[in-house]
């Protein structure tokens, strides 16, 4: 079953916690649990939950400093609070909502009730994140176009005035590494105009019904060489005839190899496993992706697709934004799992073709 999204459980009644970790999990919901404030956030911290439902009335740091200190912080501010106390009374739900609490239950509750606003609070952080990502992309693209018009010209000139001089130079001219040097870092800055360029005519695609098996084995056969070369291992787990699916088969294409060789960088001690699957689940087309490389630190998971954060034109900076881009123009969804120092995992899901 695929999880709903990561609920952090806080509260120092044992019963309580027990009976939420398990009708919660049964929902489909990943669930941490800590049993007083102080162990709740350091677990906020460590396990980045979608949700925290958390007791008032609890040692060491009760539920509404807990409230306070979360919602005091630009990381974990947006992570919405479903408080749970004994207490009923109207002044105390009153501080929980002004310490930034985002509903408020009184025990003993309607698990009925309390589903639901769990539901909703999960739906609303869901989309207040894709809303992040969508003004993000739109910032790129904005970003895209100011950099490629004001960069072009400038290299053009720069570049050809540079070879004109290093071929006038003799051998033996010192200067003449110099303007070697110059040149190789124009054609280093033309090609990242060029990636941006590439990156906002992704949308233009041209769709149509697709073996997606094919696709992947395209991208796959492409980097034999660097699999030979760098002694990877690939091993492909692939669904029988499966469904035709409307894609822009060269867009995917290039999507699967940003993954395949963020894989192979990533990879530098044995075992070197490269695996890619791809299976039918709740109805969408799923590839995965995954390697036994060195891993993502959990602090950077979050912003992997991210080209302001990162330091790479190719490999994991536009590269991954290419990819993101091209799945989201084909209506699906791509995420990222990754253990430190022992793999990552891609997973992007497609839509089906409607009948």
């Amino acid at each position: 079953m695929e999880k709903k999204g990561k609920i952090l459980i806080v509260d120092d009644a044992v019963d309580t916690v027990e009976l939420l970790r398990k009708r919660l999990r049964f929902e489909g919901y990943d669930t941490a649990e800590a049993h007083d404030g102080e162990e709740g956030l350091k677990l906020v911290a460590e396990y980045d939950p979608d949700l925290i439902i958390l007791d008032v009335m609890m040692p060491k740091l009760d539920g509404y400093e807990v409230c306070r200190r979360l919602k005091s912080d630009e990381n974990t501010k947006y992570i919405p609070i479903l408080m749970l106390t004994v207490k009923g009374d109207v002044a105390d739900k009153v501080k929980g909502l002004d310490m930034g609490a985002d509903h408020y239950l009184a025990k003993p509750f309607d698990y009925k009730e309390l589903s639901a606003r769990v539901r909703s609070l999960v739906a609303t952080k869901a989309a207040r994140e894709k809303l992040v990502e969508e003004e993000r992309l739109e910032a790129l693209e904005q970003m895209m176009e100011e950099v490629a018009h004001e960069l072009r010209n400038p290299l053009t000139s720069i570049g050809g005035f540079a070879r004109r001089v290093y071929d006038k130079l003799s051998e033996s001219d010192p200067s003449k590494k110099y303007m070697k040097m110059i040149i190789n870092d124009v054609a280093r800055l033309e090609n990242m105009v060029k990636k941006l360029i590439e990156l906002k005519t992704v949308a233009l695609s041209y769709r149509q019904p697709t073996n997606i098996n094919d696709v992947i084995m395209e991208a796959v056969k492409s980097f034999e060489p660097d699999f030979e070369d760098k002694g990877v291992e690939v091993k492909t787990e692939l669904l029988n005839n499966p469904p035709l699916i409307s894609i822009d088969r060269e867009h995917m294409k290039m999507a699967l190899a940003n993954l395949i060789a963020n894989s192979i960088e990533a990879m530098q001690n044995k075992p070197k496993i490269l695996k890619i699957t791809s299976h039918i689940s709740d109805g969408r087309m799923q590839i995965q992706v995954s390697d036994t490389g060195k891993g993502i630190p959990k602090d950077k998971i979050k912003n992997i697709f991210d080209p302001f954060l990162s330091s790479k034109i190719d490999g994991p900076g536009l590269g991954l934004t290419f990819t993101l881009k091209i799945v989201q123009e084909h209506r699906g969804t791509i995420s990222v799992e990754s253990e430190p120092g022992e793999w990552t995992t891609f997973n992007i899901t497609l839509p089906l073709k409607r009948r």
